[in-house]
């Protein structure tokens, strides 16, 4: 059995736990605050700059050149094309480049970016898909579930939907469920293991980091 299938039970209850947190309730209805979504695409933009390096550490530990290849193409997608996009979207509710950059990572957003890079430094390659992989799957069950009981009736939490539930994005998280299964495939028990409590880790911040947004979580000094 492939690993994915493996985890796949206790992975769809973080992915229904994400669902039904207020929060993503509220952004699926098209009823949620804009500011607590302000605060999100604020704390996004944070994480995805941290976020980038683990693709630079993927490439850096990638085992064979195809796989160098893509996280290094990811690399440079993100940082010159999903930055822009996410700034352009971000300017949509008044947020502009100098605010983005001036973003403070709430607790939250700093310690699960510290985990995920600093997994990626001193982890295998294995460890670092493992512990992105929640990002993008979780993101797409979202946007799926959500695209499923009708897009909201609010052009930016549509396009949000839209954007995570495309085949674009499908596609990307496919590709990342089969590396990870392809890597597991030749691991240790040992190694499983590590990759399951990395992805629970994962897991269980994606849910805070909707979590620290619903709360517009500040560090309390």
């Amino acid at each position: 059995m492939a690993f994915t299938d493996t985890i796949h039970d206790e992975a769809d209850e973080f992915w229904s736990a994400i669902l039904d947190h207020p929060m993503v309730v509220r952004l699926g209805e098209g009823s949620l605050d804009e500011e607590s979504f302000r605060y999100w695409v604020r704390q996004d933009y944070v994480y995805l700059v941290e976020y980038s390096r683990l693709f630079a550490l993927g490439a850096a530990k990638a085992p064979t050149l195809d796989s160098m290849g893509t996280f290094a193409s990811l690399l440079e997608s993100t940082v010159n094309e999903e930055m822009d996009l996410h700034r352009s979207y971000a300017a949509e509710f008044g947020i502009d480049t100098d605010e983005l950059e001036a973003t403070t990572p709430s607790p939250t957003t700093r310690a699960y970016t510290d985990f995920l890079v600093r997994t990626a430094t001193l982890g295998s390659f294995g460890d670092i898909v493992a512990a992105l992989l929640p990002c993008m799957w979780g993101f797409n069950e979202t946007g799926r579930r959500l695209a499923d009981a009708g897009v909201p009736d609010h052009d930016q939490y549509a396009a949000w939907v839209e954007m995570y539930a495309g085949d674009e994005f499908t596609e990307l998280t496919d590709w990342c469920k089969a590396l990870m299964d392809d890597v597991a495939a030749s691991a240790t028990e040992s190694d499983r293991e590590r990759y399951r409590d990395l992805f629970r880790t994962s897991a269980q911040y994606e849910y805070l980091f909707w979590d620290a947004a619903w709360r517009q979580e500040e560090w309390p000094l």
